[in-house]
């Protein structure tokens, strides 16, 4: 079990980032090497977020027009529903080198029915062992084995605001934390990662800034800021776990389409975000789980871990 994280090193966790050029390195966790991801809406997210006068013009004006009038989010979403939309598809795929022999279907009637599309069940194993917890979504993880609160850059994440309940903040202080950041290119269902009984969930309301790495350096404070689903789900094997959905930039629906309130398995669907980028959070009790070591190592690191669902997250700590 890996002890505590000291909130200088936690410092260190945010991936590395550069604000004007907007660059953004992982590590591929299935080669183990580093990658430089390709940014979708690149140029947007810089003058958003980036640095120097025009940038800090957009981020004072426009920025607070695009995530808290909800009118903008729902054109957005519009536009990717109507199908004209379509014809962005390929262009997408062959851009960002998206799998399509991974995809269930070969037709899509838009570019958000693309963008919410199912995969071949073999594409996506899960890890079969019951002690083994899943990844609940194709992304890149970054993973804190204990946290009391979490600081980035002298900014501090306070979990009391993220939850907004006394009793789960307190029941989970000192519990482990993964964070799984959905690029617009990603696969964008998402699912259980282990057995176990689900609550309703419970939203949270709140703005739709983007999640991406730049956004975070400079405000950690969007966590706890964007819409937000919480689903409390009690596990046999691994405690209390809370999974927590956010919403980002023109990710104004998340959709849960599992059974409330009855026994799921790992790796059955919980839901799906619509267009856009998008964030979730696994929040632990403390000593239940034992992070995968390449996922603390790289998240030691600073570096996200691209990796895919259904691959291991961690075990169950011996009881």
């Amino acid at each position: 079990m890996i002890g505590p994280i000291s909130s200088k090193s936690l410092k260190k966790f945010m991936p590395t980032t550069n604000f004007i050029r907007m660059d953004i390195t992982y590590i591929e966790r299935k080669t183990g090497q580093k990658q430089q991801e390709k940014v979708y809406g690149r140029k947007l997210l810089s003058l958003l977020y980036g640095d120097g006068a025009l940038r800090s013009f957009f981020s004072t004006f426009i920025l607070p027009m695009l995530t808290r009038i909800s009118f903008f989010s729902a054109l957005v979403g519009y536009l990717h529903k109507h199908k004209r939309s379509a014809a962005k598809i390929e262009p997408f795929i062959a851009a960002y080198g998206i799998d399509a022999s991974e995809f269930a279907e070969a037709r899509f009637k838009s570019f958000n029915d693309f963008f919410i599309r199912k995969l071949k069940r073999e594409k996506r194993p899960v890890v079969p062992s019951p002690d083994q917890l899943a990844l609940p979504a194709d992304g890149r993880y970054l993973v804190f084995p204990q946290f009391d609160r979490f600081f980035v850059k002298g900014q501090e994440f306070d979990l009391h605001r993220f939850l907004q309940d006394p009793s789960l903040s307190e029941r989970f202080a000192d519990g482990a934390m993964a964070i799984a950041r959905l690029c617009p290119t990603d696969y964008h269902r998402f699912h259980f990662p282990c057995d176990g009984i689900p609550s309703q969930p419970r939203l949270i309301n709140g703005f739709l800034y983007s999640v991406n790495p730049m956004a975070l350096r400079k405000k950690i404070a969007i966590l706890a800021e964007n819409k937000r689903m919480v689903t409390e789900i009690e596990t046999e094997r691994f405690g209390k776990i809370l999974f927590v959905e956010i919403g980002a930039t023109c990710v104004g629906s998340i959709h849960q389409t599992f059974a409330m309130g009855k026994s799921v398995r790992k790796g059955e669907e919980k839901g799906y975000f619509e267009f856009g980028g998008s964030c979730i959070v696994l929040l632990f009790e403390k000593n239940r789980i034992e992070f995968d070591s390449d996922l603390v190592l790289h998240s030691q690191q600073g570096l996200e871990t691209r990796a895919n669902f259904g691959e291991s997250l961690g075990r169950a700590v011996a009881r």
